[in-house]
């Protein structure tokens, strides 16, 4: 008997790929139309079908009911994505990108950075709870660099193409990429502080002496400087064997196209292994891959590669909806949910707004003020906050005292969890929700006054030209005897018509509107046709002859104007 196998394997592999069918069915409408993220909308989803609702994907059973490992699970599958979307936002860089704008650049990495830090563990300060500013910096320095994904979502399709400069469009790109790799040095210069003079040290030997040490030497000596040469190193490599390789034909299309995805992974795997900066290693990679621009202009109208990066975004972002701990947002030791909604909103405006405004004039793909405050709105937080998150909770868990996490420590991943979370959700669904709020709200006063002012415009009355007009069906009784014979003594003038049928008849007074006189002279016009074919001789109809089956009027019966006078005579000549 064949019997229900309802696995979880099998449930994730129906929701997630029946999402993805259901969603690709309307996914120029909603982002193209309405101008919504694949990020908001698979988050939605996620929440839908998480344990808080239709409980399809249950993360907690994944990882064997241990929070430690759903954590361990979140941090490579943000590493995982994070490395292919930054190998290909390096891709699509122009040649030699990071050299010809290093300027530009050095000035959003280095006191963009900084003072983006800085404004975020402030406002995290000042709000949470009896946090000190040592722990205010860790918490910032994870949302400082801004997430490549939800930038792509900015930058690419027909909002960007028709609002955004193509100049600004890739700068926004290269700060995306490479500030994601430089928050290390931010995050573990509080981090190495925390462990070795937090609590006055408790459980650790070395004090700052040692802290900083330690940040010199092995974050930025080993993780971002290794980094960088050996994303550099790998990323030119891999271009000159692929260069070799389709110069002799020993590549195909399709291995081709997949290159940049596989040195994606490659390099994830690898630097893990080391324990470098895999992220910042990445996006060098890409760029380097691509310096000569042969890559890129080979793979510019193939869509392969936004393909494996749409599942990937969509796949990650279901995840968040389904493991971000929503009751912590209202049940926790640490902070009310007031507070969190003010730390959400001055981040926003505050975080990142002044810093790109002072700067923009220096920066020249920034050339309008509507422009700086655009790249300073639009710095979102997501996947890489995520990821620093648990880069983060890892490191405190390492951070004991007798073989047991220290106090301090404890409630640090309490206050990380809840305010970097809510961080992240916001800016997916604020800046998920500009742009067609954006366009809502720019077309919605003009539609509303349009339509005000149509009302306020009178429209002019309808007016009628009194004209006279006489008895069609009289007129064509008394034509009939005059034909045969009968006096027309007493009779009415023979009405005169106009090009169009309207009849003008002295002694009667009358209105009719154009559509009537023009029935009324097509239907004289056809009466007379049957008349001239039924035998009868060929007479015109109201002053009008008949020449090669065309009626012409004249304007007067009784003169020759326009030669009308002379075809009367000579229609009557045989009558005489």
């Amino acid at each position: 008997m064949p019997t229900l196998a309802v696995t979880n394997f099998n449930i994730v592999c129906a929701t997630l790929g029946g999402f993805i069918t259901l969603f690709g069915l309307v996914s120029y409408l909603f982002k193209e139309r309405f101008y919504l993220s694949e990020a908001l909308i698979s988050l939605l989803a996620g929440v839908t079908f998480s344990p808080h609702a239709a409980n399809f994907i249950k993360p907690l059973d994944y990882a064997d009911g241990s929070q430690e490992d759903l954590g361990t699970i979140t941090l490579y599958f943000t590493r995982l994505v994070l490395g292919v979307q930054l190998v290909l936002a390096g891709v699509q860089l122009p040649s030699q990108y990071l050299q010809k704008e290093w300027k530009s650049l050095a000035l959003l990495l280095g006191p963009g950075m900084t003072v983006m830090w800085l404004c975020s563990s402030l406002i995290i300060w000042g709000l949470v709870p009896d946090l000190s500013f040592l722990h205010a910096l860790a918490v910032g320095a994870c949302v400082t660099p801004t997430d490549p994904v939800l930038s792509n979502s900015i930058v690419k399709g027909k909002f960007a193409d028709k609002n955004i400069p193509k100049d600004l469009q890739k700068i926004i790109i290269a700060e995306s990429g490479a500030n994601d790799g430089l928050g290390y040095p931010f995050l573990f210069l509080a981090l190495y502080l925390i462990k070795y003079t937090g609590n006055g040290g408790a459980g650790q030997a070395g004090g700052a002496r040692l802290a900083m040490a330690y940040w010199f030497g092995e974050t930025w000596g080993y993780t971002i400087i290794l980094g960088v040469i050996y994303g550099g190193t790998v990323g030119w490599i891999a271009k000159e064997l692929l260069h070799y390789a389709e110069e002799r034909k020993f590549v195909d299309r399709e291995s081709f196209l997949v290159f940049a995805i596989t040195l994606a992974l490659f390099i994830v795997g690898t630097c893990g292994m080391i324990g470098s900066d895999d992220v910042l290693a990445c996006f060098v990679a890409g760029n380097a891959f691509t310096w000569d621009d042969w890559f890129r202009l080979e793979t510019l109208d193939d869509s392969l590669q936004p393909t494996i990066d749409m599942l990937l975004n969509l796949s990650v972002f279901m995840w968040f909806g389904a493991v971000c701990p929503w009751a912590m947002f209202v049940h926790n030791n640490v902070i009310p949910i007031y507070r969190l909604i003010f730390i959400g909103v001055l981040i926003l405006l505050f975080r990142r707004v002044p810093i790109v405004y002072a700067m923009h004039w220096k920066i020249r793909q920034i050339e309008e003020k509507q422009q700086a405050l655009f790249v300073g709105f639009f710095g979102p937080i997501g996947v890489s906050a995520v990821f620093y998150l648990y880069v983060t909770l890892e490191f405190l868990r390492a951070v004991t005292v007798d073989g047991v996490v220290r106090e301090d420590a404890v409630r640090m991943e309490e206050v990380m969890t809840v305010v970097i979370w809510f961080l992240a959700i916001c800016s997916i669904v604020v800046h998920g929700l500009s742009v067609p709020l954006a366009k809502v709200g720019y077309h919605l006063p003009r539609t509303i006054s349009n339509a005000i002012e149509s009302r306020e415009v009178e429209e002019p009355e309808s007016f009628r030209i009194p004209e006279r007009v006489y008895n069609e069906a009289r007129t064509l009784r008394n034509r009939h005897r005059r034909r045969r014979g009968g006096s027309s003594q007493g009779d009415p003038a023979r009405p005169i018509f106009r090009v169009g049928g309207s009849i003008i008849q002295p002694g009667t007074a009358g209105t009719s509107t154009p559509r009537a006189r023009t029935t009324q002279g097509i239907e004289l016009e056809t009466m007379t046709r049957n008349t001239s074919t039924s035998g009868k001789r060929d007479e015109t109809s109201a002053g009008g002859i008949k020449d090669n089956g065309a009626v012409h009027f004249g304007q007067d019966a009784g003169t020759g104007a326009g030669g009308n006078g002379m075809s009367e005579q000579k229609a009557e000549e045989p009558e005489k």
